[in-house]
């Protein structure tokens, strides 16, 4: 795959800011790191190896029901006392934890774990890549996700992108985010990357990637980890049920996953996430690059010299669970040469057999503290070796914030990306005229309201649309000037759609011969589902934000401007948009 011209303007680009990276700091040269380790007992030391989830909205007052889930999985009840029983060294937040709820209440966990964390402080983290992977509750600002930012090709925006999150992450105490995402998505039918990843183009990925790792860690003093090495972009497997392989042979990888993982090395990325995956070409044995010595430790390690903290994928997803047991995963992550573990399906049982494994020599106190190590110095990088507490009241300010929402959506504009436009329907200047506008509706963002909302249209059908919503949506077109509908993923008709009710439904409308607009609000790869549609836009994302831009681009107050980061197989290239 040849690096497109875009993509070498970008990294043409990113080069005048990556110089002022520096490097990971190099093991047994920080004294305070030395001290610490010193006064750190071998319980504690396995502990800071260990990121793990915790119930409750508050460090020491959870409520029954989240005191019951850490009982049950912990053994105590508080969020503090796991932190305490573990030595953790970091923690990491879900809205399912019940960990995130506002920024007050955020603030005021991360301060209550801080406190009761034994001597290091922790790394506070959560998955806050955007698009369809987006932790943070409102109002917290929202860009695009990683697709969305490679239609609009703008490196600064990805900069951007990750200082705005990054400052507001570490308004409210997280102080780590498990982003960017560097996987080249070269697989249309990939079920867990897709959107996710910045495109398909290894020059564009590699040149926001770097520039994404920037704004969060010199942006707003934010550690970010790029993810999932080797390259979760080839597969049409999900990790999270399945064991994913990948067949690229060693020089597709160096040319295709590799260069994203290279330039955030040279960016100076804090963390590296590893992927459940097997890559025959870069270890035979066929164990999950999580646990592959040849994989972490030969070409993370080695071939592209990475010094800094390594750190596993979940380590409750099916795909490191198939082949050995939970007592073995963390120390053969350990082996691979791993430092941080994320997640382990069972806190105790991991937690003791690393201990269990130092005592029977298999692993070494010694490989123990080059982890440590590692995480301590990302601590220190970013003042984290000693705690400063967040101010609540400061967090509700910050988080977003007029200015941080303005960014955003300037953002969010050069992304919209026009496909196809042959029936000259677009953009659409019929002031007065009626409107409709259905299709799949997501019912955390509620796509179809919002982006009727911004059109002054009608809004119908909820969820994905049964024969009777076909039927009451075909109906109100016939009575409307223009419909656009809204598609999710439409040619996933085994978990997104089964039935295919999208191509149902855009097919009926396409019938009735009223003016019909179809916007992939997720996967760009849609059209090649949708036989007989001349109006086609992609956003890449359904979040209010992407809603409002598309409404803009859709009167034509304002151009599309994105471009496909992929191609749209036996249909359009990499790089094709219109504009007007």
């Amino acid at each position: 795959m040849r690096t497109r011209p875009v993509a070498l303007a970008a990294l043409a680009a990113l080069a005048l800011v990556a110089p002022t990276a520096p490097a990971a700091a190099a093991p047994h040269e920080s004294s305070p790191i030395d001290a610490i380790l010193a006064r750190m007992t071998l319980p504690q030391k396995v502990g800071q190896l260990f990121t793990a989830y915790v119930y409750g909205n508050d460090a020491n007052t959870p409520s029954p029901a989240d005191a019951a889930m850490n009982r049950r999985q912990y053994g105590v009840d508080t969020p503090a006392e796991v932190v305490q029983k573990y030595h953790l060294g970091g923690v990491v937040y879900f809205a399912w934890t019940n960990s995130l709820q506002n920024p007050r209440q955020i603030a005021t966990l991360s301060n209550g774990l801080q406190a009761a964390s034994s001597g290091v402080p922790l790394t506070i983290s959560t998955d806050q890549e955007h698009g369809v992977v987006s932790r943070m509750p409102a109002p917290a600002t929202q860009f695009p996700g990683g697709m969305a930012l490679g239609a609009g090709r703008n490196p600064a925006d990805a900069y951007r992108t990750g200082r705005v999150t990054g400052a507001e992450l570490r308004a409210v105490g997280i102080n780590q985010a498990w982003a960017p995402v560097a996987d080249v998505n070269v697989n249309p039918a990939n079920p867990v990357i897709g959107v996710r990843s910045f495109g398909s183009d290894p020059g564009l990925v590699a040149a926001l990637t770097a520039s994404q790792v920037l704004g969060f860690q010199h942006g707003a003093n934010t550690s970010a980890a790029a993810k999932h090495f080797p390259g979760h972009g080839d597969t049409a497997t999900d990790s999270h049920t399945g064991l994913p392989v990948i067949s690229h042979s060693r020089e597709e990888w160096r040319r295709v996953d590799a260069p994203p993982f290279r330039a955030a090395i040279a960016a100076g990325v804090d963390a590296i996430m590893s992927a459940h995956i097997v890559v025959p070409a870069l270890d035979p044995v066929g164990d999950p690059a999580t646990l592959s010595r040849p994989i972490i430790t030969g070409l993370l390690r080695g071939e592209l010299g990475y010094r800094g903290v390594i750190v596993t994928d979940s380590l409750e997803m099916a795909a490191v669970r198939q082949k050995y047991g939970d007592d073995r995963v963390p120390v053969l992550a350990l082996k691979a040469g791993v430092d941080m573990l994320l997640m382990p399906q069972n806190m105790q049982v991991a937690y003791d057999s690393v201990l269990g494994a130092v005592a029977s020599g298999e692993l070494t106190e010694a490989r123990v503290d080059e982890s440590v190590r590692r995480i301590l110095t990302l601590k220190q990088k970013h003042g984290l070796l000693t705690w400063t507490p967040a101010d609540p009241a400061a967090a509700e300010h910050s988080v977003g914030s007029p200015e941080h929402l303005r960014v955003a959506q300037a953002v969010t504009d050069h992304t919209v990306t026009a496909i196809r436009n042959d029936a000259g329907l677009l953009p659409w200047s019929g002031a007065g005229e009626k409107m409709l506008v259905t299709g799949w509706n997501s019912s955390a963002t509620n796509n179809v309201a919002a982006l009727a909302g911004a059109l002054g249209a009608t809004p119908l059908v909820t969820n994905l649309p049964d024969d009777q919503k076909i039927a009451e949506a075909v109906a109100a077109a016939s009575t409307r000037d223009l419909t656009v509908v809204l598609t999710n993923r439409a040619g996933d008709t085994t978990v997104t759609d089964p039935g295919a009710r999208q191509q149902k439904l855009v097919k009926a409308l396409v019938a009735t011969g009223r003016p019909v607009v179809v916007v992939a609000v997720r996967d760009p790869y849609d059209l090649a589902y949708l036989p007989g549609v001349s109006t086609y836009l992609a956003t890449y994302g359904y979040t209010g934000v992407s809603m409002r831009s598309l409404a803009r681009v859709l009167r034509g107050d304002a151009p599309p401007r994105g471009r496909l980061p992929v191609a749209i197989p036996g249909l359009y290239p990499y790089g094709h948009g219109l504009s007007w």
